[in-house]
């Protein structure tokens, strides 16, 4: 018998692993599959733009034709995913994508290919992610009964197809051909609506209330806003993804290239999403009473990921930092994570994540757009030393919100209704499991009493994931 078969009760016991249940094991596939396709994509379109003579130029039309829908529309996306369930617009977004990959292969293979084409097929994956991404969260928690250790694993995945997809699009483009590179990926996303289609039995129904789009949005709006942990997190974001998202990965890749070489800025990025991995695996078995504290700890160690290339440092010591922020960026991606998906009630999850998203990624182009005039101005070291201690005090600032250092930790579905939050009235009511002695676990320390985190990671795959759940 699966977790699929019984439901687990709050307090019963430890958590059984996600691996048992079958439904676990079929979104974890289809995840890993989107994040493969979307881990190629952008090696697959930078590379074929460039051999179509289309130059860095339009690289980047190419570029903000896929990021302008995400922005636009995933929040529409989080309503439609609240509306007729996740599921149903998952698989969509997915079938979409295949269709716009198979036809953007079509056009490579044939030769002739107009840029205006690929900004178009571009945009429509562009609109069918923004469909997408906001319904990851809400499924999670009907999957997995271990809300936890169902997201390290996930951030594994996301890792593994960082380091193996934009190689595999290389590869392919290098000893096959263009348009192959796309039959792959748009293979990959069929795998991911095909692992998608049997969790249409999940207990999740569309909303048939009948609101207009705006009364949904605005329900969305509300239960976001109403919770200072979650609003203060992402406003704090995306003053961080301004000033060091932004800079960090541009600027820092520049550097690193520089002292180190082609060969020498591969390595210390192997090292980053080793550190990624390791990161996942801590996120399965450390389980903080306060698991933001924890996560912001552990995400000091990311304001190493842009020192290391403007304090010039060897490349030993960029290759450990790149572990090190790496690890801390995953750990903090899996506490938020689980704290977004077992504090908001599932009827109004994607909503919620919609917002998420929309601000954490927002200003990033913004950010990359004015780090090249800055460096320009004031030499890029100097702008990654500002990246740095921005990192630094952003994250302190984080620590000194009341409601962001006093969410506790829950490792079940919040069962309130939209509209309420217990743990915003009283932040020490925590899971019944947790405070538990016999449940909980014994050998983890409050981080907020041991203070040291772990965490990291210097830049976001090509999908959206660059949230605060990145």
């Amino acid at each position: 018998m699966t977790t699929d078969d019984t439901a687990v009760a709050p307090g019963s016991g430890p958590l059984p692993s996600p691996w048992r249940s079958r439904r676990f094991r079929l979104f974890f596939t289809a995840r890993s599959a989107s994040l493969l396709a979307d881990g190629m994509l952008m090696v697959s379109m930078t590379t074929s733009v460039l051999a179509a003579g289309f130059g860095a130029t339009g690289v980047g039309y190419a570029l903000a034709a896929w990021m302008t829908p995400i922005v636009l529309l995933v929040l529409f996306g989080g309503v439609l995913a609240d509306r007729f369930t996740p599921q149903l617009m998952m698989v969509g977004a997915d079938g979409v994508r295949l269709v716009a990959m198979l036809v953007m292969a079509g056009l490579f293979a044939a030769d002739g290919v107009r840029l205006w084409q690929v900004m178009a097929l571009m945009a429509v994956s562009g609109a069918a992610t923004a469909m997408f991404q906001p319904g990851l969260a809400s499924l999670v928690p009907r999957v997995a009964d271990d809300i936890q250790r169902a997201n390290a694993l996930l951030r594994i995945a996301e890792s593994m197809a960082t380091l193996i997809g934009p190689g595999l699009a290389g590869f392919l483009v290098a000893y096959g051909n263009l348009a192959v590179s796309f039959v792959v990926i748009a293979v990959a996303y069929g795998v991911s609506a095909g692992g998608l289609l049997p969790l249409r039995g999940l207990a999740t129904a569309p909303d048939e209330s009948g609101e207009p789009m705006w009364r949904r949005l605005a329900t969305g709006w509300h239960e976001f806003r109403s919770r200072s942990w979650l609003w203060g997190v992402i406003s704090l974001w995306a003053v961080y993804g301004l000033f060091v998202f932004g800079p960090s990965l541009p600027l820092g890749a520049a550097l690193l290239t520089e002292q180190h070489g082609s060969t020498g800025y591969g390595w210390i990025a192997s090292a980053d999403g080793l550190g990624t991995i390791v990161g996942g695996l801590l996120g399965m078995r450390v389980r903080p009473r306060r698991p933001l504290v924890a996560g912001v700890c552990a995400m000091f160690f990311f304001a190493l990921n842009p020192l290391a290339p403007a304090l010039g440092w060897n490349f030993a010591l960029t290759a450990a930092t790149g572990v090190v922020a790496g690890c801390g960026f995953a750990f903090w991606g899996v506490m938020w994570a689980t704290s977004v998906q077992s504090h908001i009630p599932l009827a109004v999850l994607s909503r919620v994540s919609a917002y998420d998203i929309a601000g954490s990624i927002m200003v990033i182009p913004l950010g990359r757009a004015l780090a090249g005039p800055a460096a320009e101005s004031f030499g890029a070291d100097r702008v990654l030393l500002f990246s740095s201690a921005v990192s630094f005090v952003l994250l302190a600032a984080m620590l000194c919100v009341p409601a962001i250092r006093g969410l506790t930790r829950r490792d079940h579905p919040a069962k309130d209704a939209p509209g309420t939050d217990l743990t915003e009235a009283d932040p020490s009511v925590a899971d019944p499991s947790v405070a538990d002695p016999s449940v909980a676990d014994p050998s983890v320390a409050d981080p907020s009493v041991a203070g040291a985190g772990e965490k990291g990671r210097g830049g976001e795959p090509a999908a959206v994931e660059t949230t605060a759940a990145p």
